[in-house]
């Protein structure tokens, strides 16, 4: 079934000397995996290989199969060039970590367009702003919500949050919890959008715990998510 959609580039990975597998969410059909024979031996093609860089913006003509193989690519073209997002260290870093998040997150194959909708404008918010350190956390938490596990706002003012629950309480007994200033932390983040990330003032250290409160969050509210390998670079890239 041949497919015209947008989509955003996940991961590409190289397949023997020449070819690329190709993992994009698509806004009509959710992610798919793309075979690209050739594509970086191919000088003339109409598909370059630089177009699969991590969150790039496409617009793809596709076959699509449902018989779990991999997919192929007719026709594709940028349809938002970056400014700043692969030339900026910390935008293009935020880009790599963000886009093995969404990998480990993302993985219905069919279409989202509320969801496919908040990752375009967010990158496209990434790409022309300056103040970024805060982006990835408020992009995160938000993100919760078109994944199904944004956190109970209800009863805030309790003394902890249970992480597997996602709900304040001050009943503590068996999970995981978080207290005192981590409770603090992540409750800053909550109602926050790019439009006000600026204004949070988190220190090196509030920043890197808060990550680490995220993706704990993720992994034990995602079946089979992976901590992502770049969080790392992230963290020294912050510190």
């Amino acid at each position: 079934m041949q497919v015209n959609t947008k989509a955003i580039v996940l991961s590409a990975i190289k397949y023997g000397d020449t070819s690329l597998i190709v993992r994009c969410y698509t806004e009509k059909a959710g992610v798919r995996s793309y075979m690209l024979r050739g594509v970086l031996k191919s000088r003339k093609g109409k598909i370059k290989s630089a177009y699969f860089q991590p969150l790039s913006q496409l617009e793809l003509t596709a076959s699509h199969n449902n018989k779990g193989t991999l997919n192929s690519i007719k026709e594709a073209r940028v349809v938002y060039p970056y400014e700043s997002l692969y030339i900026d260290m910390i935008k293009q870093s935020i880009a790599f970590f963000l886009s093995e998040m969404l990998s480990n997150s993302v993985q219905e194959e069919e279409g989202n367009t509320d969801l496919y909708s908040y990752i375009e404008t967010s990158l496209k918010w990434l790409d022309i702003h300056n103040s970024v350190s805060n982006f990835h956390l408020v992009f995160l938490i938000n993100l919760t919500k078109y994944l199904g596990f944004y956190p109970d706002e209800a009863n805030s003012d309790s003394s902890s949050f249970n992480l597997v629950e996602g709900k304040f309480t001050n009943e503590v007994l068996f999970g995981k919890y978080i207290f005192g200033r981590d409770l603090e932390l992540f409750k800053m983040l909550l109602g926050i959008t790019f439009d006000v990330v600026d204004k949070l003032s988190f220190d090196v250290n509030s920043r890197q715990r808060l990550l680490e409160i995220i993706v704990v969050y993720f992994e034990l509210h995602l079946t089979g998510f992976k901590k992502p390998k770049s969080i790392q670079i992230l963290k020294e890239l912050f510190s």
